[in-house]
């Protein structure tokens, strides 16, 4: 089963989160930007839940932990009440910046998540063009891996693997594509969406193709890496954690 405030975690670090990668690397999204007429910082605030503020101008995304920093900010009564502006599209209350906030909700910010769910939720004929399939992809990796931590550090049963996980950094990634870190420090675990310099584990995919078939539960991870098309390198009982957690994320974000 899931746990709603772990979903809230998911949501905002993994699919949220990704608004980061889509910025930097979707020439639709960077459109979107370009039009912005002055930067807005928008937090997301959900009692009992996280807490993040989004930095949106014509450069990109970045994410921020906490409010200190918005310009406008939603709150929501629950993680549940946040959970539903993912699946239902039902905003917050706003209680920052009201116009500068409904203005960006209802133009720029609805086209970007517009076009996350389009490639994050493709459609088979959308796949079959390849420029598409590989940012579909790699944008799924990113969901991942911002997912991977927001569950062991909030699911009670990923926070059962996470508490046998020593310190250190795992390198998840594809291989001369994209690589991004999750570190563990006293069985919290933190990702960074950028290469582990000295990792204590490294997970890497042979390529796009078979990412998305292990993303999407085509391809078995045993028989890969019985082909030599993952390689899995150093603690492998830090790895086989990941890997537990690894399944509740697909729990998560089927």
């Amino acid at each position: 089963m899931k746990d709603t405030r772990a979903m809230a975690y998911v949501n905002m670090y993994g699919v949220l989160g990704a608004l980061e990668n889509l910025c930097a690397l979707d020439a639709a999204a960077r459109e979107i930007l370009a039009a912005l007429k002055r930067p807005v910082s928008l937090c997301f605030d959900v009692k009992g839940g996280p807490c993040c503020t989004f930095h949106f101008s014509r450069e990109g995304c970045r994410m921020e932990e906490g409010r200190a920093n918005c310009t406008c900010r939603m709150r929501f009564a629950s993680p549940e009440a946040f959970n539903a502006l993912i699946d239902r599209s039902k905003p917050g209350l706003p209680v920052k910046g009201i116009g500068q906030l409904l203005a960006f909700l209802t133009g720029p910010f609805t086209k970007l998540t517009g076009r996350l769910t389009a490639l994050l939720r493709p459609s088979e004929e959308a796949l079959r063009e390849r420029a598409f399939f590989e940012e579909s992809t790699l944008l799924t990796l990113y969901v991942v891996a911002g997912a991977i931590s927001a569950l062991a550090n909030e699911d009670p049963i990923a926070r059962l693997s996470a508490s046998y996980t020593v310190d250190g950094e795992i390198s998840l990634g594809v291989r001369d594509v994209a690589s991004v870190t999750i570190a563990v420090r006293d069985h919290h675990f933190t990702t960074i969406k950028a290469p582990s310099a000295h990792p204590r584990v490294i997970m890497e995919f042979a390529d796009l193709d078979l990412a998305h078939g292990l993303f999407t539960g085509t391809a078995s991870t045993i028989d890969e890496m019985c082909r030599g098309t993952i390689r899995l390198a150093g603690m492998i009982s830090m790895a086989d954690n990941v890997n537990r957690i690894l399944d509740r994320v697909s729990l998560y974000l089927g």
